[in-house]
């Protein structure tokens, strides 16, 4: 039988996005627990699984909890908990199994995901979970069943309307706004577009981060579908509506091991999720994407649809061009002003392109001939403007909002050509970065303005970009990285290769099945 014992509590006032507890060493032998293992916490009805850190000098009937812990147990300090030792999550078998290269059934990885959103694995045995994947692939089978998975244990939108359209880019290109056009769009022709959407981790802005210079994001679930419902489209952060939320804790680990494993099931689940009946997935390709040969691209695209057919969508891949910026803006507000011009016909052309495009793809999924066309028209005629303030008001904005009125960083960096010549290539991670570096997402205002794209000539002293911040300290360490770095390329004119291509699934056409 486990020994239980009772702690009392002291707050440590700060959030992990995990439980956790502290405890003294001593009271931690007591209990025969160690560093990362996992107890059970109990107060009144109440019950959660933690994770263990062991300190000295704590009193030992002391228990120190972090947010997610007091917040689940509904202590606020000086409560006494009772604590046992938790038995090893079922789970971890199935990790060491993936370790060793097997491959897993539905009834495992359910399994799997479920302890992740119980928080019952440790960042450590997470690790092991996204290097297993990301050492042996990860096949169109086990893509469904983590998708599957990552759906039936997270909250799911309900309209109770059909079509619901969607769409969804793979990033690793900065600038790209698209959906702050697309879903006016979609929205302002009559169909519904519940888009959920990401803060940015390695990006200048995620679409989150530049709708929040608009109009309030986190909406509860309920709230989206008020919105959505009385205006046809929203922009939310998908963080708070704990829609797929295994994806969320999963992302965690990714991003500081600079792989993404679980890409396709992290799209797919988010889609099923919101009820999407009709998706483009944008998937930019190039030398400064995520994804750079044609040929990885169609690999992707493939496996993509194929799982979204699975799980009862239609699924579309736009393969877009991806060697540089979208537009000419990076950065929340800068990119929010860009959009906002776009919508009032005053845009850049290739974002102007971009959107219509994947608008008129989707439109053209639910029988609209034309659809590039009817995307257009939406603009000139203003409908999409007028259907943007609609949605800015309906999720408690301003809709009379003009983009001069975004404030933008007033401490300014001007980069200019040290030679004439042409554009000849534009680094989308030195961009990424040196808008990072101005402060940006987290500074609304922080980013770059592009003055030049690929094909353009330039003379001596020409200006390439302007870098805005609201801080001189984070100026002066963008002026220190690009002392090391050429974000832009001027030499010799040559020739741009453009790529563009979709991929739809045919009538009656069979599955493929795919190992990555």
């Amino acid at each position: 039988m486990r020994e239980r014992t009772r702690f009392k509590v002291r707050l440590l006032n700060f959030s992990s996005g995990r439980p956790l507890v502290v405890i003294d060493d001593e009271a931690a032998k007591r209990l025969g627990v160690r560093p990362h293992e996992r107890l059970v916490l109990r107060w009144r009805s109440r019950e959660i699984v933690a994770i263990v850190n062991v300190a000295w000098h704590i009193p030992p009937d002391t228990m120190l909890v972090n947010d997610e812990v007091a917040e689940e147990l509904g202590v606020k300090g000086g409560e006494e908990v009772e604590a046992e030792v938790a038995p090893p999550p079922r789970s971890l078998r199935y990790i060491r199994d993936l370790l060793g290269g097997a491959r897993l059934g539905y009834e495992e990885i359910k399994c799997i995901v479920k302890d992740v959103v119980e928080d019952r694995l440790s960042e450590v045995e997470l690790a092991a979970l996204v290097t297993a994947i990301s050492q042996r692939g990860m096949g169109v089978d086990e893509a469904y069943y983590f998708s599957r998975a990552m759906v039936e244990t997270g909250e799911t939108l309900d309209l109770g309307v059909k079509p619901i359209l969607d769409k969804h880019s793979i990033g690793g290109v900065p600038g790209d706004k698209t959906t702050l056009v697309v879903v006016p769009i979609i929205a302002s022709l009559g169909y519904y577009i519940p888009k959920t959407s990401s803060r940015a981790i390695t990006s200048p802005a995620g679409t989150a981060d530049r709708a929040e210079v608009l109009m309030p994001v986190e909406l509860s679930p309920e709230e989206v579908r008020e919105v959505v419902l009385k205006v046809h489209g929203c922009i939310a952060w998908g963080g708070a509506l704990r829609m797929a939320p295994a994806d969320d804790k999963i992302i965690r680990v990714e991003y500081p091991l600079a792989i993404d494993p679980f890409l396709v099931p992290s799209i797919m689940a988010k889609k099923r999720a919101v009820g999407a009946t009709h998706v483009v997935i944008d998937i930019p390709v190039g030398r400064g994407a995520k994804v750079k040969t044609i040929g990885e691209a169609h690999y992707l695209a493939r496996e993509i649809m194929e799982v979204g057919r699975r799980l009862g969508m239609e699924v579309a891949c736009a393969l877009t061009v991806g060697e540089q910026p979208i537009g000419y803006a990076a950065g929340p507000a800068l990119e929010a002003r860009e959009a906002l011009y776009t919508l009032m016909g005053r845009g850049p052309p290739d974002l102007l392109d971009k959107a219509t495009s994947i608008a008129g793809i989707l439109l053209e999924m639910v029988g609209v001939e034309g659809g590039r066309q009817v995307a257009l028209e939406s603009l000139r005629r203003g409908k999409a403007l007028e259907k943007m303030r609609e949605i800015i008001a309906a999720q408690g904005g301003d809709p009379s909002v003009k983009p001069e009125d975004i404030p933008v960083g007033d401490k300014r960096l001007t980069i200019r050509a040290e030679k004439s010549g042409m554009v000849t290539w534009i680094n989308n991670a030195i961009i990424a970065t040196i808008a990072r570096l101005a402060g940006a997402p987290k500074d609304k205002g922080a980013g770059i303005e592009l003055h030049v794209k690929i094909g353009d000539k330039v003379g001596r002293g020409t200006p390439l970009m302007t870098v805005y911040s609201e801080h001189s300290v984070k100026l002066q360490a963008v002026e220190e990285y690009l002392s090391e770095v050429t974000p832009i390329g001027v030499g010799k004119p040559g020739t741009e290769m453009l790529i563009r291509s979709l991929l739809a699934p045919a009538p009656h056409e069979r599955p493929t099945v795919l190992e990555r």
